[in-house]
């Protein structure tokens, strides 16, 4: 008896030990299904909406039809929403990578005076609430009796990516960069040359994520678009206002065009960052 309860023991402990792994799988899978879902599921409702053939984006869907995309492209105030916020995410992206590359080289190639210090009021506004960065500058703004506009929205979005493309791009400047620098200078370059020539160059991976970034970041960026501008608004402000008047296919349509174009702007980054990597 003894000697059979034995011999079922291991037999036992064989088959919990070969269950175990294909439940951890199972629950894997399940888990990451649920992930998966709880991220996109909206996001596919919006954009499926956004095709309803009907005046009202809820279930059921009537049909597939392109009037809303028809509506949102003959709207000029939406459009020219849409050309703003274009101009606003690219200028002050450009402006904030510059500003970002240059304040890394600067800390990251001199002895400055309180360069910690530096860095982390560089890096500060990270942490700092988007409504309390656009509120102080609505305040220095009037208080300086600077008229809100567009210039004021980008001002805004150099302030919120710039800490961004600072950290990226002061993060990648590694001290093997340091040699091939010496031996430009050797060469004759001045540090002009040195820093515009060969150190951009070799960081453009870096530059070129801080760039897409901010640009995605600006493109959908909603409160300070809205406090710091007046006439000329972008297209987050827009939709706002449309909201304000309920929910109707038009809105799921531009909803899906700002998602689209975010989508496209990380798949250029991709591509970029991985068509650089090839590189030998």
């Amino acid at each position: 008896m003894t000697t059979e309860i034995q011999a079922r023991a291991p037999a036992s402990l064989f088959r919990r030990s070969s269950l175990q792994p294909a439940l951890v799988s199972v629950l894997s899978w399940l888990y990451l299904i649920v992930i998966y879902a709880f991220i996109f599921l909206p996001v596919a409702v919006l954009v499926l909406f956004s095709f309803q053939d009907g005046r009202l984006p809820v279930p059921p869907f009537n049909g597939f039809s392109l009037q809303w995309y028809e509506t949102v492209f003959a709207d000029r105030k939406l459009m020219a929403a849409l050309t703003n916020s274009f101009l606003v995410a690219i200028l002050s992206s450009i402006l904030a990578c510059l500003l970002g590359f240059l304040a890394a080289y600067a800390l990251a190639r001199y002895r400055l005076p309180g360069s910690a210090l530096q860095r982390g009021l560089l890096i500060a506004p990270m942490t700092v609430s988007y409504l309390i960065i656009a509120l102080g500058m609505l305040a220095m703004l009037n208080t300086l009796r600077i008229p809100l506009s567009l210039w004021t929205v980008g001002i805004g979005h150099v302030v919120i990516n710039l800490p961004l493309c600072f950290a990226i791009i002061y993060a990648s400047m590694g001290d093997h960069h340091i040699n091939i620098e010496r031996a430009a200078r050797d060469l004759g370059a001045n540090d002009f040359k040195v820093m515009a020539l060969v150190t951009a160059p070799m960081l453009m991976p870096s530059i070129l994520a801080a760039f897409f970034l901010s640009v995605t970041f600006s493109w959908d960026e909603f409160i300070i678009a809205f406090l710091l501008s007046r006439f000329d608004v972008t297209l987050p402000v827009e939709i706002w206002s449309m909201l304000r008047s309920g929910l109707n296919p038009k809105t799921n349509a531009v909803g899906s065009l700002v998602f689209l174009v975010s989508v496209a702007v990380l798949l250029v980054l991709e591509l970029a960052l991985f068509g650089r990597s090839r590189k030998p």
